[in-house]
């Protein structure tokens, strides 16, 4: 059984940036991705982006492009998700998967506990 531990998260202002971490306890297979999804109150789950295990090679949604990126370091590493320039349509919790990619919600394995991350001045 997988884990995924995150961390990060809180309130931050409109503008700023936020980078959550997302560990897991066992070493993913090469085809594999581990990802990021939000939900905000009274809407569905969005994806927000995710990372092949394999070949570490990132995608994430248009609506955060150019704002977010995900990035790990080696394969022992978390997975982050650095967050800039933060709307306060960001606002949402933030729970970290773990699935065979390409990852979609419908595809995720495993979930993380969820974060809550609240842009607001």
């Amino acid at each position: 059984q997988v884990q995924l531990t995150e961390t990060g998260g809180g309130v931050v202002q409109p503008g700023g940036s936020m980078r959550l971490s997302c560990a897991t306890s066992e070493r993913l297979l090469s085809s594999w991705a581990m990802g990021w999804f939000r939900q905000a109150p009274g809407k569905e789950r969005e994806f927000v982006g995710y990372i092949r295990w394999g070949s570490g090679v990132s995608v994430v949604a248009d609506s955060v492009k150019g704002r977010f990126t995900i990035s790990r370091g080696d394969s022992k590493s978390p997975v982050f998700l650095q967050m800039r320039d933060l709307k306060s349509e960001d606002t949402a919790v933030y729970y970290c998967g773990a699935g065979p990619g390409p990852l979609e919600a419908s595809r995720t394995r495993y979930w993380g506990q969820g974060t809550q991350v609240t842009v607001s001045s």
